[in-house]
């Protein structure tokens, strides 16, 4: 009787899992587009896990944890409502997947907001440091605000590992070597992410996204699975880098650097903003 009941659940679990990917991802393809401004680089072949076994787990992972999480989130967002205010959801245009053309997909990726709306007297946002509330920097010490990316896993714009999606300012800045980070589905956690995450200069970070790429299986997925939650939950690892309320911008550490020209900059930052819909 156990059994079969076991049976029916997993069933029914399975099923939801499947009918709620269909319907949220036709729903994603009507909001993604393409940067058009980038020019195509080459596409990679993909292994059998990665064509037909990554995408069930991510489907079945997705949707039982955000069943199972579901009073959490909640109750987050009943907290972001009363100290942050509307809306509870933060959305975000990121680069994902090489498209058939060679050009990155741009999708809205979803997280729990965690600044404030607070501007100046030209009505302009105040810089992130000030509207980054203590409640704000609690969520992402937690990465609490990131629960909501389950649904971009879910609706098939994210897998649970991958390189993590970056800010469309940040791919402008990106070598086409470097792009091809893009030739695999963005995730909710990476390589990079277990080997320092914010704490790390750019070019380490998206040294490792290649280095995943280039093995990518179940194996390595589920230690980076393990890895994650050990570091993110366990011993509550921060995103924050040093003093700053969110790292630097690539473009901005380039410069810093000196690797790139202030022309070079500011042509880069007008791609990413004509990029952008």
């Amino acid at each position: 009787m156990i059994k079969k009941v076991l049976g029916i659940a997993t069933l029914s679990l399975l099923g939801g899992a499947a009918i709620a990917s269909i319907v949220l991802s036709r729903k994603a393809k009507r909001k993604i587009y393409v940067a058009e401004q980038m020019a195509p680089i080459s596409n990679r072949k993909r292994g059998f896990y990665e064509k037909y076994i990554k995408r069930i787990v991510d489907v079945v992972c997705s949707f039982s944890a955000i069943v199972f999480l579901s009073p959490i989130y909640a109750t987050v967002a009943f907290l972001v409502k009363h100290r942050l205010g509307s809306p509870v959801i933060f959305t975000q245009d990121r680069p994902g997947l090489l498209d058939n053309s060679g050009r990155e997909a741009i999708f809205k990726m979803y997280k729990f907001r965690t600044m404030t709306d607070e501007r100046d007297a030209d009505g302009n946002l105040l810089p992130d440091e000030k509207r980054l509330t203590k409640f704000g920097a609690w969520l992402r010490s937690t990465s609490l605000d990131e629960l909501p990316e389950l649904f971009n896993i879910l609706e098939g714009t994210m897998s649970l590992i991958g390189p993590r999606p970056q800010l469309v300012r940040d791919m402008v800045f990106m070598t086409d070597k470097q792009r091809e980070r893009h030739t695999a589905k963005p995730g909710l956690s990476g390589l990079a992410q277990i080997n320092g995450r914010n704490a790390i200069r750019w070019e380490d970070k998206l040294a490792w996204d290649l280095k995943y790429i280039q093995r990518i299986s179940f194996k390595e997925d589920m230690r980076i699975i393990y890895e994650t939650i050990n570091k993110a939950f366990l011993k509550r690892e921060g995103i924050t880098d040093g003093e700053n309320a969110t790292a630097l911008d690539y473009g901005d550490e380039l410069i810093k650097n000196n690797s790139v020209t202030m022309d070079e900059y500011i042509k880069k930052q007008e791609i990413a903003k004509k990029i952008l819909k």
